[in-house]
């Protein structure tokens, strides 16, 4: 909780930056780059996480990353204050939370749909259109299969969940019988 915290302040800093310069996904688009790098090479986040080792190897090490990737001054001076502060190991904590700020800002909401078939176009885009109707937002959807559910859909939207699945059905059912039994 309070690492989520600190993310939230890191990320609030960047994105009033972000805001001044009008570059909202510019710079979440470097920051999440930067952390997902980050969280692909387990020892390079292992290394990052660690207190043992010294500050300036952290540093150094950020420095040869940031001469090998494009980003702009502005995220490589706010990954260089994270590490200066010992903060490099949340990155991506604070990019979700830049996320979050971002997406308010700009009304949009992120969706994620799990089905157990593939939807067609013409379903999933019937789908974005009335979830953007019901929120008044632009729609960012993910779809995943998840064979486990049977049949049925399980979207969530934001922090609610609209869960039409078959498995939760019979569930519901197993659990309501159970009860009069």
């Amino acid at each position: 909780m309070i690492g989520s915290d600190i993310a939230k302040r890191y990320a609030k800093a960047f994105f009033d930056i972000a805001a001044e310069e009008k570059n909202y996904e510019g710079y979440y688009t470097e920051l999440k780059s930067f952390s997902s790098l980050i969280d692909e090479n387990g020892d390079l986040r292992e290394f990052l996480a660690n207190p043992v080792f010294d500050q300036s190897e952290k540093k150094s090490v950020i420095e040869q990353i940031l001469s090998r990737v494009r980003m702009s001054g502005m995220t490589a001076n706010f990954l260089r204050l994270l590490v200066d502060k010992k903060r490099i190991g949340i990155v991506g904590e604070i990019a979700e939370s830049y996320r979050q700020l971002m997406d308010h800002k700009l009304k949009r909401v992120q969706v994620s749909v799990k089905t157990a078939f593939p939807l067609d176009g013409d379903l999933t885009g019937n789908l974005k259109t009335n979830i953007a109707e019901m929120t008044g937002k632009e729609v960012e959807m993910t779809v995943e299969k998840d064979s486990s559910l049977i049949g049925g859909l399980v979207v969530r939207v934001g922090d609610t969940l609209y869960d039409g699945s078959i498995k939760t059905q019979l569930n519901n059912i197993r659990k309501l019988l159970g009860e009069e039994i």
